[in-house]
């Protein structure tokens, strides 16, 4: 039977990985498949959009995370008159050493909460730049190393757009991924409102590995094989979406990097070191959607950019690998 494109076929586990899962799951019920795209970002060292109503859960995601790899966790919330130095910090008069000195801003963090990233302007939004694609930030003429490992969770509300500044291509195209959670199913809700009778679990979870852990992880993420005739999937299936008589702007070079590494890191974490190509398409949808942009006739149609994307996995053939079960 053919899996859906949409489908994490999880054949395996990387038994430490599957702590990390088991522990976050303590806190974020019936949401493994989020965790697990978490995890895959995250260790192919990008960062992830969220976008999900109020309420279900989204901040405490990224806390259990943080917790549960012994992660530094930031926080900003954004607002219409935050300010680009309020993100990446500030230089100080010093009147005792008659010196500037640099206070660094909240996104001096390993797991760092961009909160409602759509309601600040495009100029703060802009200060996330640097800091996603070179894991630094600038200042007065002086570049700072951001700590590592470095995750940025983003969130946005798809429900309110007053007073909100959408992200332009060139800032959503330094997102790994974009994730939705969803509303929990009635039995999941049941069991939330157990958990927390007392209080809340976060207050409770403990760490099961360590930053240290997380960068060796992604060294071995980057070691993964990737066999020439699956590069040469990802990128036929990247460019399909140029082409496309629905697609006004198709995924970048950059969509089909941060496909090969996706698709390295969700093998790794199913226990394997090599890629096959139900990876790939089982990662399309969530790293392609936010890069492409439909012509003005497919969204007065009414086109559908999942469906669409998981048309062009069905149409673009599937190459065989010999001795592996795709």
């Amino acid at each position: 039977m053919q899996q859906s494109p949409h489908t994490l076929r999880f054949d395996g586990w990387h038994e430490e990985i599957k702590a990390v899962v088991d522990n976050i799951a303590e806190v974020i019920v019936g949401k493994e498949e989020v965790v697990r795209l978490l995890l895959v970002a995250l260790l192919a060292n990008g960062h992830c959009l969220l976008e999900d109503v109020p309420g279900v859960g989204k901040t405490m995601l990224v806390r259990a995370t943080a917790v549960t790899l012994g992660c530094e966790f930031k926080r900003i919330q954004f607002t219409p008159d935050l300010l680009p130095s309020d993100v990446s910090g500030i230089s100080v008069y010093n009147q005792k050493s008659e010196a500037f000195e640099f206070r660094p801003g909240p996104i001096f963090g390993q797991i760092v909460l961009a909160d409602e990233i759509n309601r600040t302007s495009p100029k703060t939004q802009s200060a996330l730049l640097e800091a996603l694609e070179e894991h630094s930030v600038s200042a007065d003429g002086v570049t700072y190393s951001l700590p590592q490992p470095f995750f940025v969770l983003a969130t946005e509300n798809p429900i309110e757009f007053e007073g909100t500044f959408p992200l332009p291509e060139a800032q959503l195209d330094r997102f790994l991924m974009k994730l939705s959670m969803g509303y929990p199913s009635a039995a999941d809700e049941v069991d939330i409102l157990g958990k927390q009778q007392v209080a809340h679990p976060i207050t409770t979870l403990r760490p099961v590995t360590t930053p240290a852990q997380v960068l060796e992880w992604q060294r071995q993420v980057a070691d993964v094989r990737v066999d020439a005739s699956v590069r040469q999937y990802i990128v036929s299936l990247v460019r399909s979406t140029r082409d496309h008589h629905s697609v006004y702007l198709g995924a970048s070079p950059r969509a089909s990097i941060a496909l090969f590494k996706a698709s390295q890191s969700l093998a790794f974490i199913v226990g394997r070191d090599y890629v096959v190509p139900d990876d790939v398409r089982a990662l399309a949808p969530h790293v392609l959607a936010h890069r492409i942009l439909l012509s003005a006739d497919a969204r007065l149609s009414g086109v559908d950019v999942d469906r669409l994307i998981s048309e062009l996995v069905a149409n673009t053939p599937v190459p065989v690998l010999h001795g592996v079960r795709n």
